[in-house]
């Protein structure tokens, strides 16, 4: 996924009334902890080795923002137990849904 997308993810969520955690599972498989700032601390190292981002919602209400948020954007990636996952790249053999 473009830097561009990442950016724009990156300020909606920012602009949010509430917070909403996310973590990184980079291409080297490194998984960062679960972290709340988007404006400064998601962009840190850039976006290039991002595998995928999840973004963990708290409850339904929080779900709905969220989903409408990346609809808008339309970002590759799926519903999960724990919110969303947005996909910086795809697999082989992997079939990509967008949001």
């Amino acid at each position: 996924m473009n830097d561009t997308k990442w950016d724009e993810i990156r300020l909606a969520m920012h602009e949010l009334p509430f917070p909403c955690k996310w973590r990184t599972v980079s291409t080297e498989g490194y998984q960062s902890e679960p972290d709340a700032d988007w404006y400064y601390h998601f962009r840190i190292g850039g976006y290039n080795c991002i595998s995928y981002l999840d973004i963990l919602v708290t409850d339904d209400t929080k779900r709905k923002a969220v989903r409408e948020i990346l609809q808008a954007i339309h970002v590759p990636g799926e519903e999960t137990a724990e919110g969303f996952r947005i996909y910086g790249y795809q697999a082989e053999n992997m079939a990509m849904n967008y949001l």
